[in-house]
């Protein structure tokens, strides 16, 4: 309650919230991509996988896609 109180009486505006698409935040992403669009090829690939794959097999099978996605998306400043 007084942290609050107090951050209305400080000098010193709030620093803004982290977002990955903000080049000027996240020097990682300077096209400030969304995530919808970032990676596409990674995207592509992992969802073809599970579009092709039978629900029982598709943990195992795409599971390296799913990495090599995740690991695109990390490297672009994504918090995942």
């Amino acid at each position: 309650m007084f942290e609050k109180i107090t951050s209305l009486w400080s000098s010193t505006p709030a620093a803004p919230p982290y977002d990955p698409t903000n080049p000027k935040l996240n020097p990682l992403n300077p096209e400030g991509l969304k995530p919808c669009c970032a990676c596409p090829q990674t995207k592509s690939a992992r969802d073809d996988c599970f579009l092709n794959t039978s629900t029982s097999e598709a943990d195992d099978k795409c599971k390296q896609l799913v990495e090599n996605h995740l690991a695109c998306m990390r490297s672009l400043g994504f918090k995942l």
